[in-house]
């Protein structure tokens, strides 16, 4: 394949998830599709960037500022949950029990990587928390080497600040049996029990 087809297959193909079997799968679909769908596919893909920006007080993404999250009169602004990326928040959002507002960083701390404190939404995260009523920051990064110094980083960034600094707990999920579950898993587990 030549053309304009080779190079539709080959943008597809770059998105997270699509390999080049589905891109080619993808691109026939959108060759049988109307000429109307493909049209307002391709004015809605040029016109997203314009239209999608950076929510100036949390870091979330949406076509409005403050976004819907910092907007919403019935979520407690008090409380504050740190998530490393937007799938993150929608994820937790998505769960219905967590009303507070959130703060993305769009990244976690990684030296190896070339991300640093500099290239992360802490600073931010720090002027709100001097300029709000804040009571709690919760830090709801992934248990990974990179979360787990992210949280720290945090942590520090706000010690001098009269605001509880919480971390989400980790451990075995519902439904999991323990013969199958790492030693890693297990002892944090173990170290995040609560009373019952």
């Amino acid at each position: 394949m030549t053309g304009a087809i080779q190079e539709m297959i080959e943008l597809l193909a770059r998105l997270p998830g699509v390999g080049r079997r589905s891109a080619t799968r993808l691109v026939f679909h959108l060759l049988d599709a109307s000429p109307e769908y493909a049209h307002r596919l391709g004015t809605a893909l040029c016109q997203f960037h314009n239209q999608i920006e950076r929510c100036s007080e949390c870091a979330n993404v949406s076509d409005m500022n403050p976004c819907p999250v910092c907007s919403d009169p019935h979520r407690d602004p008090k409380v504050i949950c740190v998530v490393e990326n937007i799938p993150d928040l929608w994820a937790i959002d998505a769960g219905g029990t967590y009303r507070g507002v959130f703060h993305v960083l769009h990244g976690l701390l990684a030296p190896l990587d070339g991300v640093g404190p500099d290239d992360l939404n802490v600073d931010l995260l720090v002027h709100r928390v001097e300029q709000g009523d804040i009571q709690e920051v919760i830090v709801a990064t992934r248990p990974s080497v990179e979360g787990e110094a992210t949280a720290m980083l945090i942590r520090q960034a706000l010690e001098e600040q009269s605001v509880k600094v919480t971390r989400i707990a980790s451990g075995i999920p519902l439904g999991s049996e323990l013969e199958y579950t790492d030693s890693r898993t297990l002892e944090r587990a173990l170290q995040d029990r609560k009373e019952i």
